[in-house]
C-alpha cells in the first residue's frame, strides 16, 4: 500500500502537492480522487488536517459548472439534518447508499459486458462518434450540393 499524499494549504490559498513538488488546484484535487489516490490536505500554518474542507470546495465547484448533481431540496435537507438529533446516521446513510449505487452500477456494466462482449460506455462513446462522422459527412454533401459541387467544403469561411 502506497503511502498517503500530503497536500500543504498555504495562507495565501494555494495548494501546494510534496509529491509532485508543484502547486495544485481543486481540478488537480478531483482527478486524485477520481484515481483513489490518498491523500491528505494540512493547513500550513495551523499543521490541521482540512481535507474535508478542500472536498467541499471540490463539490461545490462541482455543482456550481454543468449540470448538478444535488438539488436544492436535497441539499436544503442536508443543512437541516445537521440540526438534527443523529446528523452521523444521516451520513453514514447517504456513504452507504452511494457505495451501493456505485457497486450496483459496476455489477449492470459487468453483466452487459459479458453479455454483449463489451464495455457499455465504450460502445455508447463509439457509437456517438460514428453518428456524429455521419452527422459530418450528410452535412459535407448537403453543402457541396448547394454549392454546385464546384469547390470543396471545409471550416474556414470564405470571402
Amino acid at each position: 500500500m502506497s503511502e498517503t499524499r500530503v497536500i500543504k494549504k498555504y495562507p495565501n490559498r494555494r495548494l501546494y502537492d510534496t509529491v509532485e513538488s508543484r502547486y495544485i488546484t481543486l481540478a488537480d484535487i478531483r482527478r486524485l480522487v477520481t484515481e483513489k489516490v490518498e491523500f491528505v490536505v494540512i493547513d500550513k500554518k495551523s499543521q490541521e488536517d482540512i481535507t474535508r474542507s478542500i472536498l467541499l470546495q471540490v463539490i461545490a465547484e462541482q455543482e456550481h459548472e454543468g449540470d448538478p448533481m444535488m438539488s436544492q431540496d436535497f441539499l436544503a435537507q442536508v443543512i437541516r439534518a445537521y440540526g438534527g438529533t443523529m446528523p452521523g446516521m444521516v451520513g453514514d446513510y447517504l456513504e452507504q447508499s452511494l457505495k451501493l449505487f456505485t457497486a450496483q452500477q459496476a455489477q449492470i456494466r459487468d453483466r452487459v459486458r459479458s453479455m454483449v462482449g463489451m464495455d457499455p460506455m465504450s460502445t455508447m462513446t463509439n457509437l456517438a462518434q460514428e453518428n456524429f462522422q455521419r452527422w459530418r459527412q450528410m452535412q459535407d454533401a448537403f453543402f457541396k450540393s448547394m454549392m454546385g459541387g464546384s469547390r470543396p467544403v471545409d471550416d474556414e469561411p470564405h470571402e
